[in-house]
């Protein structure tokens, strides 16, 4: 319910924000300002350091974290550690108001940088495992996948062949010559230092379960295996890892989402393609549990497939053991924060995260940090009409229901009175999406906007508080 009123909040401020108008109110303006600033240019660390709105932004995300939590800031004001993450990587360490011995962190910050600068060149982009979220104690980290022969030795350095695009927008590969050639004969002995950095790296945090969202085994780019992924690791390095391959649709795929005004009912991925080739695995263990026929997937249309994944993200950071979760895609900047996004808002409308953060509050958080602060590329989404961030938001509503509560037992956030969860949640088939978007045109007019027919006008609720918003929309 809480989450309904800050999706219906926050989309009036997104409508604002794209048309140069911000809404009223400390908090709705400073959610204006941020999107403003993330439709304007991605977030690099290198560049973040003379903007004043960029600085307001990574400012409040440590407010923001630091009313719930104890945390130490690990350092990248130059992009240095990696140029796509934040200037200030957030470790949390313990609840603010918890005991010492309370779901307490044993990861000490000094340690933990010193592997992650030995681990950054094991993963595309230098984007190294990062915890983003901490639950019971255990890290929810994020990363992209794991580099593959291309990267590492395409260039020297850290001048990765990447040019930094889509995840398919690589830049042209370099000739390779006979040396280069021996040099990938002897890629195993690279392999194994580089990779067991980053396994020392995930054993620290006490990392078991990752999560693979790519559709395919390694990509692969003018016959060279750009980047590869743990689960065809020749080696097997990861096997003392529970790993989960769980393919879902790359940031091209929300195009068909867009185009068809913004409906993902009935939205169904075209698994036949020639470079699909990661089917579905899950350990049986971890599915017992959760009363899904997971040989469908293919027939899941987004909507589907977006739940049940999100139903075994939770099913396993909620088990009973001390482990952490790692998710990626390729570069981890389009689906992997889509369900960290997911997992942050869900725990926090449990009352399991972020207690003390209202709606606006941590909708700013996950847009900041999670997105913008991670390096989501949304002027580019938005001028192809990508719109995985929107869909993000939009699809809060299709996971109101306790099956996605961590809490399975207790009722979410309080609701506005005199509402039950569907009355407040459940969008009419007409209200599905619209005029919220941020899309490149950003199709804000009532009257062209596609499905504008039936919705309300934002215009009318924006000075409304959160609850009255919600309350006016449904």
């Amino acid at each position: 319910g809480s989450i309904t009123q800050a999706v219906v909040s926050g989309a009036g401020m997104a409508a604002a924000a794209a048309r140069g108008c911000p809404p009223a109110g400390s908090g709705d303006r400073a959610l204006a300002e941020l999107l403003l600033e993330f439709s304007r240019a991605q977030y690099r660390a290198k560049d973040g350091g003379g903007a004043a709105a960029v600085e307001r932004i990574e400012r409040r995300c440590l407010e923001l974290f630091g009313r719930d939590y104890r945390y130490s800031v690990i350092p990248n004001v130059h992009g240095e550690v990696c140029a796509h993450y934040p200037r200030h990587i957030v470790f949390l360490e313990r609840d603010a108001g918890a005991s010492r011995d309370s779901f307490e962190s044993t990861v000490q910050v000094g340690k933990l940088q010193d592997l992650i600068n030995r681990s950054k060149m094991a993963r595309c982009r230098g984007r190294f495992v990062c915890p983003v979220i901490l639950y019971k104690g255990k890290h929810i980290c994020r990363s992209a996948t794991l580099a593959g022969w291309g990267e590492l030795y395409g260039r020297t350095g850290y001048n990765y062949i990447f040019s930094g695009g889509s995840d398919d927008a690589w830049a042209d590969a370099e000739d390779i010559s006979e040396e280069d050639s021996a040099l990938r004969n002897a890629d195993s002995q690279l392999f194994d230092k580089v990779r067991g950095h980053d396994i020392k790296l995930l054993r620290y945090l006490s990392v078991r379960y990752i999560c693979d969202l790519m559709v395919e085994n390694k990509k692969v780019k003018f016959g060279l295996n750009v980047t590869s992924s743990e689960k065809v690791d020749k080696a097997q390095r990861y096997a003392d890892f529970t790993l989960l391959s769980i393919p879902y649709p790359g940031c091209e795929f929300f195009k068909d989402y867009k185009d068809r005004d913004y409906t993902a009912e009935g939205l169904i991925f075209n698994w036949k393609q020639d470079y699909v080739d990661a089917p579905l695995s899950i350990p049986v263990s971890l599915t017992q549990s959760l009363n899904i026929d997971w040989s469908e997937y293919q027939s899941w249309d987004l909507i589907q497939q977006t739940q049940n994944y999100l139903k075994l993200l939770i099913s396993i950071i909620n088990s009973d053991d001390d482990s952490g979760l790692l998710v990626h895609c390729i570069s981890g900047w389009d689906r992997t924060p889509l369900f960290i996004s997911l997992l942050r808002l869900s725990l926090w409308a449990d009352g399991l995260i972020h207690t003390s953060l209202e709606p606006s509050e941590i909708l700013y958080l996950t847009v900041a940090y999670d997105w913008f602060l991670f390096g989501h590329m949304l002027v580019d989404r938005l001028s192809k009409g990508e719109e995985i961030f929107f869909f993000c938001f939009n699809f809060l509503k299709h996971i109101t229901s306790e099956e996605f509560s961590a809490l399975k037992s207790q009722r979410r956030k309080s609701l506005p009175p005199g509402f039950t969860l569907e009355e407040i949640c459940m969008l009419k088939q007409k209200d599905r999406g619209s005029t919220t978007s941020l899309s490149s045109d950003f199709s804000l007019g009532m009257e062209s906007s596609p499905g504008a027919t039936g919705s309300f006008t934002y215009e009318a609720v924006e000075l409304m508080p959160a609850g009255a918003q919600a309350q006016a929309a449904w």
